[in-house]
């Protein structure tokens, strides 16, 4: 299968370590801050964002001129619980006006829009809301020229937990999202962010990927143990395209569209589309599958061809 599907391929591998950030480690990489105590007894979770111009390879010997959070592409995932309050410091240490906008609920002044958060080169801005409502979000910059602010980087994944104090009747399956949780601990789930690079600014992506590096997981399957099932975070970033999409091969699983239900919104399906923004939640098992290399991909074949293809390894 390797060697059929392989005609299509980037030559030589990325430098992760050069990079600073690892498509692999991505996948289960969650960012919970850190929790402090206001003075009136209330728990704040709290980061600090910083964005920064610098090169990523984005493809083996190809450097794209990025604007990040954090030096990384996707930025940090951020993860919370539903009803904790939220506090984000942003520093812009780049070259131009940036924002977060974070995809939830919040006040206009805390909406990361010109005019409301958005910071200059040097300044700092602090953004602060309540984690509502739980699902799988996204945040990005939404500064002008929008698409490429969006397109240079500047996103990542913003997770909220449900609370299963909140959810009586659905305890254990909130408690199932719920990072930490011995409920929890029983699922693999993973980050997938959908994306491509524009490398020579024509205003079409010469690369797909999910986490920034065309076919990273096709040359290093993602390991899955076969008697736990998976939750994925997928979300389509992809500028200059109006839809990605996912596509599991020999199996089918249940979509939860964006996140915000704790019942599916789609079952037993195979592929599932988004536009930009969209994103939602995927849960399959391979339970009753024998080991192997099972491959999930774009069902758009350019996407495919140009870096969207993977594998899962199951055993």
């Amino acid at each position: 299968m390797a060697g059929r599907h392989g005609r299509n391929r980037v030559v030589g591998t990325v430098d992760a370590d050069r990079n600073g950030f690892d498509p692999t480690d991505f996948l289960t990489e969650f960012d919970t801050g850190i929790v402090t105590t206001e003075p009136d007894g209330r728990q704040v979770r709290e980061w600090t964002i910083t964005a920064v111009d610098r090169e990523v390879e984005i493809a083996p010997g190809v450097f794209f001129p990025a604007w990040t959070y954090n030096g990384r592409i996707p930025g940090p995932t951020l993860r919370c619980t539903e009803g904790e309050r939220l506090r984000i410091r942003f520093l812009n240490a780049g070259s131009h006006p940036h924002t977060m906008h974070f995809h939830g609920i919040h006040s206009a002044r805390m909406d990361g829009v010109p005019g409301a958060g958005e910071i200059r080169p040097g300044e700092a801005f602090t953004y602060e809301f309540a984690a509502e409502p739980f699902g799988c979000h996204l945040y990005h910059c939404h500064s002008i020229p929008l698409k490429r602010h969006i397109h240079k980087g500047l996103y990542g994944a913003f997770i909220v937990d449900p609370d299963p104090d909140r959810h009586p009747l659905a305890r254990e399956d909130a408690a199932s999202r719920r990072l930490g949780t011995p409920q929890n601990a029983s699922w693999q789930e993973l980050v997938m962010v959908m994306n491509g690079f524009d490398t020579n600014f024509d205003d079409e992506n010469e690369f797909y990927a999910v986490n920034t590096i065309p076919f990273a997981y096709f040359d290093r399957p993602i390991r899955i143990d076969r008697s736990r099932p998976i939750r994925i975070y997928l979300i389509n970033i992809t500028e200059f395209d109006p839809i990605n999409s996912l596509h599991v091969h020999a199996n089918f699983f249940d979509y939860y569209d964006h996140g915000t239900t704790l019942t599916p919104t789609h079952r037993r399906i195979d592929t599932v589309m988004q536009c930009q923004a969209q994103r939602g939640i995927v849960e399959l098992s391979f339970a009753n599958h024998e080991p192997g290399l099972y491959m999930f991909h774009a069902h758009q074949t350019e996407f495919a061809e140009l870096g969207w293809m993977s594998h899962f390894e199951v055993v």
